[in-house]
């Protein structure tokens, strides 16, 4: 229901006014869980949400080798392992700014809960075990030299040892109140450019719950409005981006659908939208 809110919240319309031509490519078939067998609890549903970004990358990769920008709207942050896969299948393993509440760095021996979305990035680094490579995506998809994750607040004891091991880069809530936004972006995006492709994936819960209600996994202490328009405005004005998640929009927590229309401002900030 994620990406129909932020349709209705009239993204299409809003992207046109950019001077952007939108082509609605449609929802990618997503299995029903209540009808699925979760399989595996360390790694739920983990077979079909394989099938469902094995879809997406297709997707992706085509976009890009017609010249066009995707952008992948969610539902969970699961959909990210296809997205980034799709780009590493048009250009080879690229970076990523990862602007997140969570640092999605689990792996089915460290979860806590089984869920798929709280592994993804560490998948797409080829760090989750065999259970996540494809024939439709290289694997790694991501360069781990080239992963900047902006906006963490919860991470779980597996994750930092990741981090630690793998010397990823991370800045964090408090990082962020030290440095402040424009230089946490800068940062950032430095880290992240190189040849390839350079991908934003924004989840939701990177706001702080109080602007962006309508999450799965809200973390209090996040991101204020301007904020995360400023960090994207920046991420555009550095003009190296070449694709775009938002996800983590869930409309049965929303309140009068303002999280998925703040979804579609975000997005409009990332592709070039001013104030003047």
């Amino acid at each position: 229901m994620g990406p129909s809110a932020i349709r209705y919240a009239g993204l299409a319309e809003r992207l046109a006014t950019l001077g952007r031509e939108v082509v609605d490519l449609g929802n990618v078939p997503v299995a029903i869980a209540e009808a699925t067998d979760e399989g595996d609890e360390s790694a739920r549903f983990l077979g079909p949400i394989m099938e469902t970004c094995e879809r997406i990358a297709g997707v992706v990769r085509r976009t890009r080798e017609d010249g066009q920008f995707p952008l992948v709207l969610g539902g969970d942050h699961s959909v990210g392992l296809g997205s980034l896969g799709g780009l590493a299948a048009a250009h080879g393993p690229g970076g990523v700014l990862w602007i997140d509440a969570h640092g999605d760095l689990n792996r089915p021996q460290t979860s806590p809960t089984g869920n798929v979305h709280g592994m993804v990035l560490a998948a797409a680094l080829g760090l989750g075990g065999p259970g996540f490579e494809s024939g439709a995506w290289p694997t790694p998809s991501v360069e781990r030299t080239r992963l900047a994750l902006v906006g963490t607040r919860q991470l779980d004891q597996g994750e930092r040892e990741l981090i630690r091991e793998h010397g990823l880069r991370v800045w964090t809530m408090s990082t962020i109140d030290q440095l402040g936004m424009e230089r946490t972006i800068r940062e950032a995006i430095e880290h992240v450019a190189g040849d390839g492709f350079v991908h934003v994936s924004l989840d939701m819960d990177a706001l702080d719950p109080g602007v962006a209600p309508g999450v799965g996994t809200a973390v209090r202490g996040g991101l204020r409005f301007r904020e995360a328009h400023l960090a994207l405005e920046l991420i555009a004005d550095a003009n190296v981006l070449t694709s775009l998640d938002v996800v983590e929009v869930n409309p049965i927590l929303d309140v009068a659908n303002e999280t998925a229309e703040l979804a579609v401002d975000l997005i409009a900030s990332a592709l070039g939208a001013r104030i003047l």
